[in-house]
Parts: structure tokens; sequence; C-alpha cells
């Protein structure tokens, strides 16, 4: 452990664990109770300083689990909970700072993107006590370590992001939204509860150290449908396909800066959840990683051919969101291959990949969707067939999207490319790796890994290009330079953390050694420095830090050169169209086209067309608005036939009350019958065993 780490980890123990835990849990009673007594400004001041407090707070011991020494407390709890062990581990550690990392950011965003509603006091006021709490929820789920504690966890976190997402609940399509993510997250709450309740049904304890010893006990298909069990509840969470249903709904939804927070790291809990699962379960790792490998490369490829056809940036953005969370679970998937083939390289590049993906999506895909609620203050609208020419109008937005953009597109120099180089590297060197019977999962995730990629910047190619870039396709109102600089504050952090990941990876993959080091011990392996290409990631990052510098160089030059010069601007060529029109742009639609009739079977669009007619014609239009064959198949279907069988019942409420008094009438006499009834049989039945 470095000098730094034994410091921190000296003052940690200098408090005792139960004064720590009361000081947290005030800090948060006094922090949501103060926030009805102050200003709009007031509000967002008290969330960030509660949750500024409770980070430092939750971060000392989570960096010293991640240097590789575990902390754990245990508390008496009660009659019902038995012990409650609070444990850091690498792996918590390693999400708390995540966690930590983007509610900070995302609250200073927050403070900046909720001006426009200061008169709503109230709505303000729970908005930003559920902010505190859903912090709270994240972290305890994190480090408890017993089912009955977990779970209020869970359904505080659950609660409380539903409080978020709703802010606007006087619009009809926000509170539908809503309220669809908390019946789904409800859905994942009675799956762990399941889960739960089996185990502590078999070992009768709470404990997660329960779960270890219901896997050692009890046959391995158990084990496997234990897993699968809270694999759907950890999946809904997640975003997983066939489980992303309320995911392309809620983003949209929400304000930008909860769409952030709960991109960057509340899906990520259901990731988390996974893993955890994984250290304590220790399922067959081979039928396991083929099962999460196959959901990673369904859900990356279905989720970004999702993301091309949407016009509306969020829900873009959304789906890139089920995408990467495909990207994740294609290294954990490769990740538990190399376990059960004791392949340790395998294995350790897969899970690092993973870990580190986790933290790059929390950074592009937050200042992704913060560079969205910049564009949405600046044109009131999420339609991208209504904008163009933003570039000008919001310079360092369109700066640091298009930064964003690269970075999720996997793109050197920035952090995209070092995660997703991890996982390339695990799958190509278990292509040559002797004794591996796994090749064709590892050619069907490369395969899979690779075309991701390529329609990933396909997406951000069209979005970017229509958006920012061009004429203005709608007198939109927005004003040169509105941008507002507190909201560009968390956006250059953001930005300089991308930068520093793609520039200097040899100083952030080491980071996921100790929590890699957890699975590999599942399989009697440990972490090697040879098993990662340091060499290879230093030199890429050294190609970047001078790529960068050239570049910042010729900028330089160039500002340097025009400076005292008068600049003009022209529109660029028109084809030889003399009359300018924004018309004659491409639109999403168009852009997205041949796209969209190549992967027309897979996808669901439903196409609106006035056709021209008549020697002057009228006006004519064409939209085209695009589904989820999943969401129609899985949840639509469903609940139309439901309806349907539902609605052949619709006699009985028929406005009679006489018919109403003769329903009553028979449910009592079937109250009092049928118990006679069973009596009866139950006599007969034994008359006739007697015979």
């Amino acid at each position: 452990m470095s000098n730094f780490a034994r410091s921190i980890s000296i003052s940690w123990i200098n408090f005792r664990p139960m004064e720590m835990i009361t000081a947290y849990f005030v800090l948060v009673v006094v922090s949501v109770a103060l926030i009805p007594f102050t200003g709009a400004r007031g509000k967002g001041i008290v969330a960030l300083c509660s949750i500024l407090a409770a980070s430092v707070m939750s971060s000392v011991p989570a960096v010293i689990a991640l240097t590789g020494t575990p902390v754990q407390y245990l508390f008496e709890g009660s009659q019902v909970t038995g012990v409650i062990p609070v444990r850091f581990d690498a792996l918590s550690g390693w999400f708390i700072l995540i966690i930590n990392l983007t509610f900070i950011t995302g609250t200073l965003y927050g403070m900046h993107y909720l001006k426009a509603y200061a008169s709503r006091r109230q709505d303000l006021s729970l908005h930003w006590a559920a902010t505190i709490l859903a912090h709270t929820g994240l972290l305890g789920i994190c480090v408890v370590q017993n089912s009955l504690i977990f779970l209020m966890f869970w359904e505080l976190m659950a609660i409380t992001t539903f409080l978020m997402v709703i802010f606007e609940s006087e619009k009809p399509e926000t509170l539908k939204a809503g309220i669809n993510y908390l019946i789904q997250s409800h859905i994942s709450v009675l799956l762990l509860m399941l889960g739960f309740i089996w185990v502590a049904a078999r070992t009768g304890s709470f404990r997660f150290s329960a779960i270890r010893i219901f896997a050692e006990q009890e046959p391995r298909i158990e084990n496997f449908v234990l897993f699968l069990c809270f694999f759907a509840g950890f999946g809904i969470k997640a975003g997983l396909v066939p489980f992303h249903t309320w995911l392309p709904h809620a983003h949209p939804a929400a304000p930008s800066h909860v769409s952030g927070m709960m991109s960057g790291v509340i899906i990520k809990i259901g990731i988390f959840g996974i893993l955890k699962m994984l250290l304590l379960i220790r399922p067959d790792f081979i039928t396991t990683g083929l099962l999460i490998l196959t959901f990673g490369v369904v859900s990356g490829v279905y989720g970004v051919m999702l993301a091309i056809v949407q016009h509306n940036i969020k829900k873009l953005l959304a789906y890139h969101s089920i995408e990467n969370i495909g990207i994740i679970a294609i290294g954990i998937g490769m990740g538990c291959l190399g376990l059960g083939s004791r392949h340790p390289g395998i294995a350790a590049l897969g899970f690092a990949g993973a870990l580190l993906h986790t933290l790059n999506h929390a950074l592009f895909k937050s200042l992704l969707f913060y560079g969205a609620g910049n564009i949405y203050q600046h044109t009131h609208t999420l339609d991208m067939e209504r904008m163009g020419g933003l570039g000008r109008t919001i310079p360092r937005t369109s700066l640091l999207f298009l930064i964003a953009a690269l970075a999720i597109c996997g793109l050197p120099p920035f952090n995209g490319f070092v995660s997703e180089f991890l996982i390339y590297n695990g799958m190509f060197s278990g292509l040559g790796a002797s004794g591996f019977q796994d090749i064709w999962a590892l050619i069907f995730a490369i395969f899979g890994l690779a075309l991701i990629g390529g329609m990933a910047l396909f997406c951000f190619t069209k979005a970017y290009g229509i958006m920012f870039l061009g004429t203005p396709r709608a007198n939109l109102g927005g004003h040169p330079g509105n941008e507002g600089r507190n909201g560009l504050i968390p956006m250059y952090v953001l930005t300089a953390l991308i930068l520093a990941i793609g520039m200097l990876p040899g100083v952030f993959v080491p980071l996921t050694h100790k929590a890699v080091n957890l699975f590999l011990q599942q399989a009697d392996l440990s972490v090697r420095k040879d098993l990662f290409p340091m060499e290879t990631l230093r030199m890429a990052g050294a190609g970047a830090l001078v790529l960068t510098g050239l570049a910042g160089l010729i900028f330089w030059i160039r500002s340097r050169c025009t400076s005292g010069k008068v600049v003009t601007g022209e529109p660029t060529w028109g084809c030889g169209y003399a009359a300018e029109s924004s018309k004659a742009q491409y639109t999403a639609s168009s852009f997205a086209r041949s796209f969209r009739k190549l992967a027309g079977p897979l996808l669901s669009i439903d196409r609106k067309k006035a056709d021209i007619s008549g020697v002057f014609p009228g006006e004519s239009t064409h939209a085209t608005h695009p589904g989820d064959k999943t969401e129609i198949w899985l949840i639509d279907l469903p609940l139309r036939r439901f309806h349907a069988f539902i609605a052949r019942f619709s006699f009985l409420q028929n406005g009679s009350l006489q018919g109403y008094i003769l329903y009553g009438l028979l449910f009592i006499t079937l109250v009092l019958t049928v118990p006679v009834i069973a009596e009866k049989l139950m006599s007969w039945i034994d008359f006739l065993k007697g015979l």
C-alpha cells in the first residue's frame, strides 16, 4: 500500500464505524430537512454540499479498498435482519468512486439546468431531496452485505429515481415514462426478492455469505437457476436487451442532468449486482460466460441499430446506453470464459475492460446528456430534424459534444478507445491461446464489437452533422453564445478526465487490478502485470499526447495568423442550387435511409407519407417514426391481449344498482358455502381412501 493510502487508512481508523455511519445519516437527514426552507438556488447548494460531504466520507474507505485492503464492519441489526455486515472491497470501491464523481458533476450541472424552473420551489425541493436520497441508496447498495437491508436501499434508489424522472410531471408523456420505469423497477425487485428468499429459506440467513454457502451446498443446476434469477433482476436495471424497454422512455422524459446520472451510474448498479453475484454464487463460468456474452452482443448491436434511426437526441443517447451496457457485458462474458477455461490473461483483460468501460461510459455519456441539455435550453426542442447550424451559436457545447461523440465511438486519443482495446486484446489473445475451447464465441464477440463500433461512428456522424453543421432548419429562437458558464464547468471536468484516461492509460488501467483479482481468485488465479499490454497502452497514450499536442499547435498557429484580420463566412457549395434553402440539406431520416432499408426487417418503422397529386400539388409530407420490436412483442402485444380479455367482462360494470347488490349477495353466498362444500369434499375423499 502506498504512503498516501496508508495515511488515509490511519485517518479512517481513528473514527469509529458507528460514529461515521451516524454522522453520515445525520448529514442526509439534516440536508433533506433544510432544503424546503431555502431559496431556489439555495436548494441546489444544499444538495451539492451534502453530496460532496457524503462523497468524501465514502471515498476514503473506497480508496483504501482499491489499494487491496478491504474495510469491513459488523453491526448488530435486529432480530429480523440479523447481523448487518458493511464491506468496502475493491469492486464496491470502484463503483463508489464512479457514483460520487457522477453525482457531483450531475448536481453541478443540474444547478445550472434548473435555473429555468426557479419558480417551481416545491418541485425543486422534492427533486433535490430525491437526488440526495438516491445517492445514499446507491452507496448503500455497494457496501451492505445483508439482503433485507440491500433491498431497502434498492427500493430507496428506485423510488427516488422515479421522483427525479417525473420532475415535469405535468406532461402526460413524462408521467407515463416514470410509471413505466417504476413498474419495471419493481419487477426487478420481485426477482431479487425471489432469489434472496430462496437462499434464506435454505440457509436461514439474510447475509450475503449465505449465498456462497448455498452455492457450495446445492447442485450446480440450482446455482445456475439462482444466478439466472439475479441476472434477470439486475439486467432490468442495467438495461440489457430484452429487459431494456423502460430506458428509452425514461431518459428523454427526465431532466438532462438526471439522464446523465441515470446513464452514468444508476443503470450501472445493475452491472455491479451481476458482478457481485458472480463472486458469491460462482456458477459454471463457461455456461455463464456464453450467456452473458450473447446478451452483450445482442444488446450492443440492437441498441446501436435503434439509435441510428432515432430523431429525438435524448432517445438516441438512451439507446446508446443499451449499446454500451452490451459492451460491458461482452467484457464480463469474456472474463467468465477465461475463468472457466483457466486462462488468466483472457479473464483479466475481460474484467478490466468491463470495469474501465463502466467508468468511461459514465464520463462520456454524462457529457453527451449535458450537451443535449444545453441544446434543449437553447432550442427548446429535442427533435434533430428541426436543428442545424448549432455549431455557430453554441460553439463550446459543439466542441464538447464532439469530444464525447468521438470517445463513445472508441476512437483515440479518448478514453473509450482504451477500454475497448483491452476487450479486443483479450479476445484476440483467446484466439491464440492453447486449449481454449470456445473460439467460436470469441469470433462472434469480435464480429459483434466491430459491428457496434462501426454503427456507432455512423450514428454520431449523423447526429453531430445534423445538429451542429449546415444551416438552421427552423427558427428556434436561440441566441448565440447563450450556453451558461456554470453549466460548462462540469462538462470541462468530464472532458479533462476523458482525455486523461485516453492519454495516460498506464495510470488508470492498474487501478482495476485489485477488483479484477477478486474474480481471478474464484479460479485460484491471480493478476500479473504481464497479463496486460501496458507497453502497448503507454505507446498509444504517448502517441495520443503527441497527436493532441500537434493539433493544439496547429490551431494556435492558425489563431495567431488570423488574429487582427477580418474573417468572413460563406455558405457551403450547394451543388449548383442557386436558391439558399435549408430543405436542400440532409435530414436525420434521409441520412439514415440506406441503413433503415437494409435493417428494415429487424426494426419497426412507421412511415407516414402524403403523396403528391394533381397539376398544382399542395404541400407534401413524409415522416418516419421508429419503434422497438422487443417492446412491441414483450409489452405492447401482451397488454393489448390482456385488455381485450378484461373487456369481455365489461358487461359486469353495467351501472345498475340492482346488479351491484346482486354481486354482493353472490359474494356473501360464496363465502358462506365454499367452506362447507370444501369440508364435505374432504370428508368424501377420506371416506373413499378408507375403502
